[in-house]
């Protein structure tokens, strides 16, 4: 045998080995894929949400226009062939700043669910594992942001920071992590009762350890369902501060601020602010959709 046919076959078996090893899993990803290709909403839902992050990605080729370009001897044109779904008050093309908004948008929803997740799964995590005066600490912070309506208290963080797109996305993050923090907390403390993890303790592992490699990970499906809704409810709430002057600049192709530089204008140009409310409502659906299956899916109780 050839080294070459030595290093073929050295694969395979490493491959093989590997396929074996992780058969439950692979058959439980597959199960777990059938069950949400079973529901057509779901499959709505990756469809639409698809569908958002190929504009967002694809932008600069598929928008028309750019997000700052304007036609200002065309203003509250009505939709048409050339302008889609119309232009606004500056003659800005709104098919194309809604294409661009998506990427704003997006992107603060990605960051602010990602933070979130990061420092409030790894806090709660801590806080449920070790237990006694940090977990009280810790949870006494949470109550105290948790206290605050979400909107209230991004509000108040965005006012503090300025105006501007960076600063929304902070406040958000601000608002959003105690959340994680509690749910995870809360899988955390079920989960370091079982056996594994006296076993792990067992063989000398330490806490980190036990944390991050075993307790964290069989704690994380919720997370992931939680994340799915939240992404919806973080374009809902940065569109709101944007509408409400606490978000993007003027002139920022963002979906909140294009409504509110639409709303005087509902009875005669009723285009400007119905587009870009139809966008945020379709990605807030989309979201929603996924996470209500993927909540059936991955609930043992349902799901069998």
């Amino acid at each position: 045998m050839t080294e070459m046919e030595q290093v073929k076959s050295h694969v395979e078996r490493k491959s093989r080995n590997w396929f074996d090893e992780h058969a439950p899993q692979i058959r439980e990803l597959k199960f777990t894929l059938y069950l949400l290709r079973q529901s057509p909403m779901v499959v709505a839902g990756f469809v639409l949400v698809a569908l958002f992050i190929g504009m967002a990605i694809f932008a600069p080729w598929i928008a028309p226009h750019g997000p700052e370009e304007r036609f200002w001897n065309l203003p509250q044109q009505p939709p048409s062939w050339r302008f889609p779904f119309g232009t606004d008050t500056t003659g800005g093309d709104i098919y194309s700043r809604i294409i661009w908004g998506s990427r704003l948008d997006l992107t603060i929803a990605l960051t602010v669910v990602a933070s979130a997740i990061l420092v409030g799964s790894v806090l709660g995590a801590i806080s449920g594992f070790m237990g006694r005066a940090f977990d009280e600490a810790l949870m006494r912070v949470t109550d105290v942001f948790l206290a605050f309506p979400a909107l209230i208290l991004a509000m108040a963080v965005a006012a503090a920071l300025g105006r501007n797109l960076t600063n929304l996305t902070i406040a958000l993050m601000v608002v959003w992590w105690p959340t994680y923090a509690r749910l995870v907390r809360g899988q955390v403390l079920a989960e370091k009762e079982r056996l594994y993890v006296d076993a792990a303790r067992a063989v000398g592992a330490g806490p980190a350890r036990i944390i991050f490699r075993h307790v964290l990970p069989n704690s994380i499906f919720p997370v992931i369902v939680q994340a799915t809704l939240d992404l919806g409810g973080v374009i809902l709430t940065a569109a709101g501060l944007s509408f409400i002057g606490f978000g993007a600049g003027a002139g920022v192709a963002e979906w909140g601020l294009m409504i509110a530089d639409g709303r005087s204008y509902l009875f005669q140009s009723p285009w400007i602010a119905c587009f870009p409310g139809l966008a945020i409502l379709l990605s807030s659906l989309a979201l929603n959709l996924i996470g209500d299956g993927l909540r059936d899916v991955l609930d043992p109780r349902l799901r069998r």
